[in-house]
């Protein structure tokens, strides 16, 4: 199963998270795929705008404290430092998205998920 699904849909730009059992938290993955994508639509003349939003009754719980936690565990402090990085990175990148945004912020919606949103 895919965390993420990341297309076109005719002119949008659609973003799914898809981790309905962890609240649709992000891994830090999630975060890097979604940065590629900005990073692609962002002068993409076919893309009018991004649409993103959370499989399932949640839009996406902030950052997976889970690996976090398990990362920590392993004695990989770095972890976060990377996760955190990335997702701020990320969330630069969707305030400064020059086209519009949707988000469906059902359920859900706490930490990264609001930035996200």
């Amino acid at each position: 199963m895919n965390d993420i699904y990341i297309r076109r849909d005719g002119a949008v730009g659609r973003i799914t998270l898809n981790r309905p059992d962890a609240l649709n938290a992000l891994t830090h993955q999630m975060c890097l795929d979604i940065d590629a994508a900005l990073v692609g639509w962002a002068d993409d003349p076919d893309i009018k705008m991004l649409l993103i939003e959370g499989e399932g009754r949640s839009f996406c719980a902030g950052g997976d404290i889970t690996e976090m936690y398990r990362a920590g565990l392993a004695g990989d402090y770095a972890y976060g430092q990377k996760f955190w990085r990335d997702e701020y990175r990320m969330n630069a990148r969707l305030f400064e998205f020059p086209k519009p945004v949707a988000s469906f912020l059902q359920g859900f919606t706490m930490g990264g998920g609001v930035g996200v949103g």
